[in-house]
């Protein structure tokens, strides 16, 4: 099968030689390498057939071997790579020439060396792989190569050798052209396949795209129409239960303005299906454009006319300018109000308080040119291509702005194009958008016994009566007119200052004022009422006037339910507000989100007030019920805590009156023994006259320590009289320096064991306080300073060191105890002072000792702090207000 034969398709053809190109480069550079290792290998059949020419041949051998690797050079070059069909076929050519030189300069014909050629022509079949033109072309090179060798040879001819050795050529050769015709046959068969298999493969890829696009379309689409359905149907089911079955608990004026939201949904819901409808006919072909003579200008003004009660609502102001010399032009005038209404309202809808909407008409040569020019905020220019497309919407997301379903400008598309015309967008971020509509001037006017398309909702048979396809035309038309734009007023957010009503509070959070005033109207009676027109606000409302529920819409703009409910879940104190959503989806995937992202409970529209009203009133109820359970918490945890504190005191107390009742009896039994030595003192005293003079001043020393010892006794025994039984109703003048004293003679016996104690207390520096009480506070902290030097290793010159300092700063009186142990872990610092709060060891603390120092620096109306660094320091810093200097 010749390569060019038409069961191959061009571009198959074309993208098989290309990857061919690429694979020549690729077996080239193998051939270069064969031809490189192999000539000057062959050096060893020269030196056993021909060892007198082996000289001669090995120049040959490496003069084919050189130009071979200059060739392998090139191809690793652009200039190689570009001409790889040129130098291909000088590879194998190479040693061809070689070898019939050295067969014409030995033996001719009767050569052996005749197999080296057909060792050429087994890599081109193998390695090569040309195609079977080129490979008849080579082996008819390589025999001419022979036979003008063997010609050419001095060495007369031996015919059965030279018979022998054509015969092994010319099956080589045809071995060759055979190999290649089937190989290259194979290989575009294979590449074919491969080909179309990539091919179906993209092609899948891309259906699977568009598919999925398709699936997301229709998803976005059913989203926001069930969004756009279930709103309307809402208000208009919801409130007709309500007058059904309550009412005459509605005075007149209420009624009216229920039967008023009513109605204009009504009639939104109306357009909704009619641009549904427009659809369906514009794919089953069934739209019908009847052109008759249209006043232009009328149409444009009328229009403007009917349009600027909207627009003024919105805060917008609406320019006409028309052509003067524009008249009459043959249109479908439905269609064409419907488009220029689209394009009106859609700018009026985008347009911010205070812009313009611009309406322009005017002819150029036989196309009238209709403009809708507004000062909004613009198109981006990556959406431009898609905002003509059905259900394409510029913000998709359930937090969107602005409603709509993604179809009045595909409709305005298709009733252009219907027309003849074309439609165009220009639009600059920030600074605004143009839509142009271009329509011809020239068109078949409808026959005048025509009958018009009326009812577009209905069948033509149903269009057939005359008073009710007039109703029918004017009920489509209002619709039409009906505009989904919110007005100025009603998009204003509410603010609520302060709140001070007695029922409960709801947050109603929707951005559709007529379902913020419906919803309202219906519980105000039941909820002091907070409203919220977007996510943003509700969130900050819920977190300034904590209500008691919260009623959410799904879709709104900034922040849609999902987010709401993240937000305040993720803040303490809204973290348990009930939040009901309201949605106009009820699958199953919309619940679970709902759920997942902490909503309370969820009702899809439409729903029964009743309904809405239960709900509410359950979730107030379990939301009232667990704050006060959290408020009885709290109240038996405080309570438990003073429990706590009233226990410490307990055992604190406990604690005195067993140590002063030891006390009391150690100090009397010690009382004596000192009595009775102060007077054996005396008499000591009296009798050392009677020494000899050079005795009596060694004496008098040995008595004087005595005497200071029995002092020494006596005063610690007056001190623990007045720590164990104090008495903290008498508070009097306490100097600091003696504190710090009593309290080190207290611990003198395990300070004099390898700590230093360093002291730097201000003299005569007194407060009001009672010294039994500062006295214990200083003992406790001396205390748990030489627990905490005990537990660590000191490294020399370092050592145990205890600093107390006590002095006046800036008008207050402070107490430090300093040491450098291990210090307080950082997640401890926040509990020492808690009761029972310990690191010890069981059976070495209960954990009271700070807390009571607590309790008695605060009864002094002082402060106590702590500063630790972890292996390095610990100090604790008694502060005294300056009230308490004396």
């Amino acid at each position: 099968m010749p390569l060019t034969q038409p069961a191959w398709a061009p571009d198959i053809l074309a993208a098989y030689r290309q990857e061919e190109t690429i694979a020549r480069l690729w077996r080239t550079k193998v051939g270069c390498f064969l031809v490189v290792a192999l000539m000057p290998a062959g050096t060893v059949l020269d030196w056993a057939i021909y060892p007198q020419m082996q000289g001669v041949f090995l120049w040959f051998r490496l003069g084919c071997t050189f130009i071979a690797a200059v060739i392998w050079g090139l191809l690793f070059t652009d200039l190689g790579r570009q001409n790889v069909r040129l130098l291909a076929p000088m590879v194998p050519l190479l040693p061809a020439v070689f070898i019939a030189m050295m067969i014409a300069v030995m033996d001719g014909f009767n050569s052996p060396y005749y197999a080296g050629l057909n060792l050429v022509l087994i890599a081109v079949g193998t390695v090569l792989v040309w195609t079977a033109r080129e490979s008849v072309v080579f082996v008819l090179i390589v025999l001419g190569f022979y036979l003008v060798a063997g010609i050419a040879s001095p060495a007369p001819v031996h015919w059965g050798t030279l018979v022998s050795n054509l015969v092994f050529i010319a099956m080589m050769d045809f071995i060759v052209v055979v190999g290649s015709f089937y190989q290259t046959r194979l290989r575009l068969q294979e590449f074919s396949q491969r080909f179309e298999l990539d091919r179906n493969r993209q092609i899948l890829e891309e259906t699977n795209r568009k598919l999925r696009e398709m699936d997301e379309m229709k998803s976005r689409f059913f989203a926001n129409i069930s969004h756009e359905l279930r709103t309307p149907l809402t208000l208009l089911v919801t409130p007709l239960e309500a007058l059904v079955h309550r009412g005459r608990d509605y005075s007149e004026t209420e009624a009216q303005e229920m039967l008023a939201t009513m109605h204009s949904h009504a009639m939104r819901l109306l357009k909704l299906i009619n641009d549904l409808l427009d659809l369906v006919r514009l794919d089953s072909g069934r739209l019908r454009i009847k052109r008759e003579p249209v006043s232009v200008p009328e149409l444009v003004q009328g229009l403007a006319s009917e349009v600027r009660p909207a627009a003024r609502d919105k805060g917008v102001k609406i320019a006409v300018e028309v052509s003067p010399d524009l008249g009459e032009a043959p249109m479908d005038r439905d269609k064409l109000e419907k488009v220029l209404l689209n394009l009106i309202f859609n700018a009026i809808k985008f347009t911010a308080a205070g812009g313009t909407v611009t309406l322009r008409a005017r002819a150029e040569r036989e196309t009238l040119v209709l403009e809708v020019a507004d000062t909004g905020k613009g198109i981006a220019p990556e959406q431009l291509p898609f905002i003509f497309d059905r259900f394409w919407q510029g913000d998709s997301s359930s937090r969107r702005k602005y409603q709509g379903t993604g179809l009045g400008l595909a409709i305005v598309k298709e009733f252009v194009e219907a027309h003849g015309g074309t439609v165009t967008a220009q639009s600059e971020l920030g600074r605004g958008t143009l839509m142009t509509v271009r329509l011809p001037l020239t068109g078949q006017i409808a026959p005048a016994e025509e009958k018009p398309d009326l009812a577009r909702a209905l069948p033509e048979a149903a269009a057939a009566s005359g008073p009710e396809a007039e109703w029918l035309t004017k009920l489509y038309r209002r619709a039409e007119m009906f505009p989904a734009i919110t007005s100025l007023r009603a998009s204003l957010r509410p603010e609520e200052l302060h709140w001070r009503g007695r029922q409960p509070k709801l947050l109603l959070a929707d951005d559709e004022p007529d379902m913020l005033r419906f919803l309202k109207s219906q519980l105000n009676r039941h909820f002091e009422i907070l409203e919220a027109v977007d996510g943003r606000q509700a969130v900050d409302k819920a977190a300034q006037f904590l209500p008691d529920v919260m009623v959410c819409d799904m879709m709104m703009p900034e922040l849609d339910g999902l987010q709401v409910c993240l937000e305040l879940r993720q803040r303490t104190p809204t973290r348990n507000l009930p939040i009901l959503l309201l949605t106009a989806r009820a699958d199953e995937e919309t619940k679970l989100a709902a759920l997942r992202a902490g909503a309370s409970d969820f009702l899809a529209k439409p729903f029964s007030v009743t309904e809405l009203h239960v709900r509410l009133k359950n979730l107030v109820e379990a939301h009232t019920f667990a704050r006060r359970l959290a408020e009885q918490n709290q109240a038996l945890e405080s309570a438990l805590e003073q429990l706590k504190e009233t226990e410490t005191q307990l055992v604190h107390t406990e604690k005195l009156v067993s140590l002063g009742r030891l006390s009391a009896g150690i100090i009397h039994e010690i009382n004596n023994p000192l009595n009775y030595a102060r007077s054996g003192v005396q008499m000591l005293r009296r009798l050392g006259s009677d020494l000899a003079p050079e005795r009596q001043g060694q004496f008098k020393d040995i008595l004087q320590d005595i005497e200071e010892g029995i002092n020494r006794v006596s005063t610690i025994v007056s001190d623990l009289r007045t720590f164990t039984h104090p008495n903290p109703m008498v508070l009097g003048p306490v100097c600091l320096d003696k504190v710090v004293e009593t309290g080190c003679r207290f611990l003198s016996h395990e300070i004099k064991h390898g700590v230093n104690l360093i002291r730097e207390v201000q003299p005569n520096l007194c407060l009001e306080g009672n010294a039994s009480q500062l006295t214990q506070v200083l003992v406790n902290l001396l205390q748990n300073s030489l627990d905490a030097l005990r537990q660590k290793s000191f490294a020399a010159p370092e050592r145990p060191t205890i600093w107390v300092q006590g002095g006046a700063e800036n008008g207050r009186i402070f107490l430090a105890v300093r040491d450098n142990g291990d210090g307080i872990a950082p997640e401890n610092l926040g509990k020492v002072f808690d009761p029972f709060f310990t690191t010890k060891d069981a059976g070495q603390g209960m954990g009271l000792g700070l807390s009571i120092c607590y309790r008695i620096v605060q009864e002094h109306g002082g402060q106590i702090r702590v500063l630790s660094e972890r292996g390095k320091f610990c100090e604790f810093r008694l502060d005294f207000p300056s009230a308490a200097l004396d």
